[in-house]
């Protein structure tokens, strides 16, 4: 009975647990609301448990199937299901979840149930998204993500709080309106809303061009791809720890989850049509945006900065399957550049959620985030030094960490697309040392010049639960990518075959 409706669970327990921990009292009851908070974010991660268990990674169909008519005479349905894709970013929001409570328990005192209430009711949200096959619910529960993250920005951010999160909303709910009428138009083609039947539709065109375009305004916006990052490093510099966690963990991750999900497979020859253009939007946000970081002297702006760079190689291993299939003829190298692509969404979220997480930490004991109030707090802080460096090195993609993986598939692929896009693709290799190195080297090393550094505890507690936490998958996932290679595999191959076969003949040579 529980694996019937496991999906389900996912959404509602979260957001159930949301309104409960409000309910838990004020700010008088903090402690109370702390537990409650994590108590429903242990459950929901358990809850994977048995979804993850009965999971068969060698089917591409979508598995625990619910469809229930939800608006008749619309013909919308509460249609849940999840493949190799979806799966690993469910498991990856509810451990998100986890780690963004553990994070706000010493930082967060003030609206506790309130902030608590509103990340697990995002994960809730976000489940929904990554498992919707009904592309009106899909779309429900992606307009509905942005509301607890405006809150969490709006509330609990910085001075410049209310500045990013009006920009955050109106960059990411403006994309998306193009979105919906998609839906609308294929839902009156198709004769249902199932984003299967979608893809199924013969288009002229016209049309085509049309829907490439309102995918693109909506999922472009959401990862950021460049030009239309800028409202990323406001939200993420202005956001307070959690929100920063669950826009680099999560919701980037969900543009491109839309690129996976929909644009690609229901107009790809509007993408093969186009993979320079979106080829070279890719390589300007892993060059450009890698020489920007450089400059910044807000550690959060720079983390922020890095998101985008390390996101264009997301881009790019999406964006280049058809050039690598022209070039090689092997679909499977195909599935090498968008398994690479899969695998830096999963691997960027732990590095990036827990840099973010430990600049959290510095500013709450010495209230800056900029580099140059720093020197030396590895003297102070050994601990937090130790577990910053291994996250640090993530970052860098350094081999034996999870950064590694995704990076070296794209380039490889990259290679066998065209050595000039691989060459441009490994500057990441140069630019990301660069700027974390060096930025860690001014923040924890060289001489200690602040008094008030010296006087300060290093990590503890639930701050060394969260780096642990975080540590193990880099570690794991770096030394075996298999896992997560596996989980994907099928789905990715019966992606690849699908959106070849409605490529017209000839057109890939």
């Amino acid at each position: 009975m529980l694996g019937q409706y496991i999906l389900s669970l996912l959404i509602w327990f979260p957001i159930l647990g949301g309104f409960l921990t409000l309910a838990t009292g004020n700010d008088k009851h903090a402690q109370i609301n702390r537990w409650v908070a994590l108590t429903f974010a242990i459950i929901t991660l358990l809850l994977c448990v048995p979804l993850y268990m009965n999971f068969d990674a060698t089917q591409w169909q979508m598995q625990f199937v619910e469809n229930v008519s939800w608006i008749p005479m619309l013909n919308v349905h509460y249609a849940l299901g999840v493949d190799g894709i979806s799966m690993l970013f469910i498991l990856l929001t509810c451990f998100t979840n986890l780690i963004v409570v553990l994070a706000a328990w010493r930082a967060v005192t003030k609206n506790v149930a309130q902030y608590m209430a509103v990340f697990l009711i995002s994960t809730g949200i976000m489940n929904g998204a990554f498992c919707a096959t009904d592309s009106i619910l899909f779309y429900f529960f992606w307009e509905a993500s942005l509301i607890p993250m405006y809150l969490g920005i709006g509330i609990w951010g910085g001075k410049l709080r209310s500045y990013a999160a009006i920009k955050f909303f109106l960059y990411t709910f403006l994309g998306s309106i193009f979105l919906l009428v998609a839906f609308l138009y294929m839902g009156s083609k198709a004769g249902s809303f199932s984003i299967a039947d979608f893809s199924q539709l013969s288009l002229s065109p016209g049309v085509e061009d049309l829907l490439f375009l309102a995918f693109f305004a909506a999922f472009a916006v959401k990862i950021p791809m460049w030009p239309v990052h800028t409202w990323l490093p406001d939200a993420h510099t202005e956001a307070p720890a959690g929100g920063s966690v669950v826009m680099a963990a999560l919701m980037l991750k969900m543009g491109a989850y839309g690129f996976l999900r929909f644009s690609l497979p229901i107009v790809p020859d509007v993408h093969q049509n186009y993979e320079w253009f979106l080829i070279i939007l890719s390589l300007i946000a892993v060059v450009y945006v890698g020489f920007a970081c450089v400059v910044q002297k807000d550690m959060k702006r720079l983390i922020a900065y890095s998101s985008i760079s390390h996101m264009g190689i997301v881009t790019l291993g999406l964006f280049m399957v058809f050039m690598i299939v022209a070039k090689t003829g092997d679909p499977a190298d195909a599935m090498l550049s968008i398994q690479g692509a899969m695998f830096q969404m999963i691997a960027h979220a732990f590095s990036s959620g827990a840099l973010f997480v430990g600049v959290s930490y510095l500013y709450l004991r010495f209230g800056s985030r900029m580099i140059s109030d720093y020197q030396g707090v590895a003297k102070s802080m050994p601990v937090f030094a130790a577990f910053y460096m291994l996250f640090a090195m993530a970052n860098v993609g350094l081999p034996g960490t999870s950064g590694f993986v995704g990076e070296f598939l794209v380039i490889l692929a990259a290679f066998k697309a065209n050595i000039w896009i691989a060459l441009i693709a490994a500057f990441t290799v140069i630019l990301a040392p660069a700027y974390t190195l060096w930025m860690y080297k001014r923040v924890l090393f060289g001489k200690m010049t602040n008094p008030s550094l010296a006087q300060t505890t290093d990590i503890k507690g639930s701050e060394i639960a969260v780096f642990v936490l975080l540590a193990i998958p880099i570690l794991v996932f770096g030394v075996y990518p298999e896992w997560i290679l596996q989980i994907s595999h099928a789905t990715t191959a019966h992606f690849v075959q699908m959106i070849m076969q409605k490529i017209p003949a000839g057109a890939l040579s």
